[in-house]
């Protein structure tokens, strides 16, 4: 089974990515060192945009093969665990549902462990990180969202920090925290501070004329952040 990077890393989400030209920048920013690559899969009911389907990671998949690239789906679908089997057959190595997304969470884990995958879990904004408490030890990601799911482009949350602070304390120490949303420069520092390790970041990487530099830039900022961190501890 994939193995998530210790990071903290940047996921580039392709979200923000210019659709004629998706193959294409994918392989810019992997290029340029990206190792794992963020899929948003929005259904127009659990939030109001559709977005990719399995289609869109089995194409990945192949832009990947061989290379060592996670494929991170965040299912933002309604009654998510009827999906499971085949985004897992398309190629995705974690897949995220939404806490609120099912009345079946703890069956939704399990469905992924057994299609092969690495499982998350993620909570909106309006959502008590302590809604996972009961799943802790399914739990290979706890995805906090930074903004409120659906639309990319959003500021950042003020208040997720201490949300993902929460959510460390919450989870065993082998669960990765990601965090998506408003994720730029400025803001990925902060969050890298108070637990996260994967950084879903689409408009500051894909909005960018060179996707590739942009991705370079801000992981850089993320190892900066964390060197200072380590130096004020």
């Amino acid at each position: 089974m994939t193995s998530l990077p210790r990071g903290p890393v940047v996921a580039p989400s392709i979200l923000a990515a210019d659709a004629a030209r998706l193959a294409e920048q994918v392989r810019e920013v992997v290029t340029a060192g990206a190792r794992v690559i963020h899929v948003d899969v929005m259904d127009g009911h659990f939030v109001p945009p559709i977005t990719f389907g399995a289609q869109t990671v089995s194409a990945l998949r192949e832009q990947v093969d061989g290379l060592d690239v996670v494929l991170d789906v965040h299912l933002m679908v309604e009654r998510p665990e009827r999906h499971v089997a085949s985004f897992a057959t398309a190629g995705a190595d974690v897949i995220t549902v939404h806490v609120e997304a099912t009345p079946h969470l703890h069956y939704a884990l399990d469905a992924i462990h057994a299609a092969g995958c690495l499982a998350g879990a993620a909570i909106c904004p309006g959502t008590s990180p302590e809604a996972l408490s009961e799943v802790v030890g399914q739990l290979d990601l706890a995805l906090c969202m930074t903004v409120d799911p659906g639309w990319g482009g959003q500021p950042f949350i003020a208040t997720s920090p201490e949300r993902i602070r929460r959510l460390v304390a919450l989870v065993r120490l082998a669960t990765g925290i990601e965090v998506d949303g408003g994720i730029d420069a400025g803001t990925a520092p902060a969050c890298v501070a108070a637990g996260a390790r994967l950084l879903v970041a689409g408009s500051a990487v894909f909005g960018a004329a060179d996707p590739g530099a942009a991705y370079q830039r801000l992981a850089l900022a993320v190892t900066q952040g964390v060197a200072h961190e380590t130096e004020a501890a």
